[in-house]
């Protein structure tokens, strides 16, 4: 798995919408990923980080989900959940091998990513989706804001 000081990979991925997507991981990013759609936890952290996109956005970073769903179900389950953040659909495991998460039985551990300048900043591991979101959004501020 990827630690902090590791260059960010270089990674496309479908959203919700089918369109293809290239985070900049140069500018403050937020990648999480989860098992899959339309779970117990995963709509809990989904859901939290939707109710933080509007600070996270505030600070100027971008947050991505990826699970190995694909483009439909993550369109179903965005729309189900009001989820205005990309979803990546990562049916091949690529994106996932590209962090160096773990992809047993097919579906990825839970582990977020904040990266900023190309490189990885912070790696959580073994995430309860319970105020995941909080966590990260505070780590954010205090990585990012002057006085944070």
């Amino acid at each position: 798995m990827l630690e902090p000081g590791d260059p960010a990979p270089d990674v496309t991925a479908h959203n919700q919408d089918g369109e293809a997507v290239a985070p900049d991981f140069a500018e403050p990013t937020v990648v999480y990923f989860y098992p899959k759609d339309f779970t117990g936890g995963c709509t809990v952290e989904a859901s939290e980080f939707q109710d933080a996109l509007p600070e996270f956005a505030d600070l100027g970073v971008t947050v991505y989900g990826v699970s190995t769903d694909d483009v439909a179900t993550h369109a179903d389950f965005a729309e189900a959940e009001g989820l205005a953040f990309d979803l990546l659909a990562d049916p091949d495991e690529g994106v996932a091998s590209a962090f160096g998460v773990p992809t047993e039985g097919g579906y990825p551990d839970r582990v977020t990513f904040l990266l900023a300048g190309g490189e990885v900043v912070a790696a959580y591991d073994g995430v309860d989706p319970n105020g995941h979101a909080s966590e990260v959004l505070a780590d954010v501020r205090r990585e990012f804001v002057v006085g944070g």
